[in-house]
Formats: C-alpha cells, structure tokens, sequence
C-alpha cells in the first residue's frame, strides 16, 4: 500500500525543502556542525587541488562530507533524545555519547585518509 500524500516532482520539491531546513537547523543550533562545516569549505577545494586523480580526489572531498553526515546524525539523535525527556538516563547518555564517537571516527577516517595519501 503507498504512503500517502505527495508524489512525482511535488514530493521531489517538498523532500528537498526538508533537507534544506534540516541544513539550517543544524548551522543554528549546533556549534560542531559549524566548525566541521568551515573546516569542509577549506579542505574540500585543498583535496581537489592536492589529489592526484579522481580517485584520490574522491577519497580526500568524500571523507570530509562523511564528517557532516556523521554530525548531522548525531544531532538528528540528541534530538529525539531531548525530545524525549530532559532528564538524565543512562540510555541517553549512552545515544549521545554513541554518536559522540561515530562523529569522533569519521574525524579519524578524515586524518588517516588525507595523512596516507598526502604521504605517499
């Protein structure tokens, strides 16, 4: 059975409306997702430059974009998380300190990446 509601290039439309208030909700209440987003406006043209190739060029601007995938998961989680209840629970802590670390590795995944490449 589908799911209701909008179809074709309207849901298209609306879909990429989400995504964009999504961005800028996450520039507004996240401090990381600002800095890790500086960071992506001065490595990602660097990684272009230094890359030797598509592939190494793939590899340097994709892991940087992997850090704000990661970052913004992460915010998606402490919000639910907050939504939930404000007080303190060992399982919310344990959500956001999770996503904590899997923005901590996709940081890693960035420094091993550029750091083998660069080197080689």
């Amino acid at each position: 059975m589908a799911k209701p509601g909008l179809t074709g290039v309207a849901r298209l439309v609306a879909a990429t409306r989400y995504s964009w208030q999504g961005f800028v909700k996450c520039w507004h209440n996240e401090a990381a997702f600002r800095q890790e987003l500086y960071a992506c406006v001065v490595l990602i043209p660097l990684g272009l430059y230094l890359g030797e190739g598509g592939v190494e060029k793939a590899l340097l601007v994709s892991t940087c974009l992997l850090v704000l995938i990661v970052e913004l998961l992460n915010s998606a989680i402490e919000a639910v998380v907050d939504r939930i209840s404000s007080e303190l629970h060992a399982l919310s802590g344990l959500a956001k300190d999770l996503g904590s670390a899997a923005v901590l590795v996709s940081i890693g995944i960035v420094v091993l990446t550029w750091g083998l490449l660069l080197a080689f």
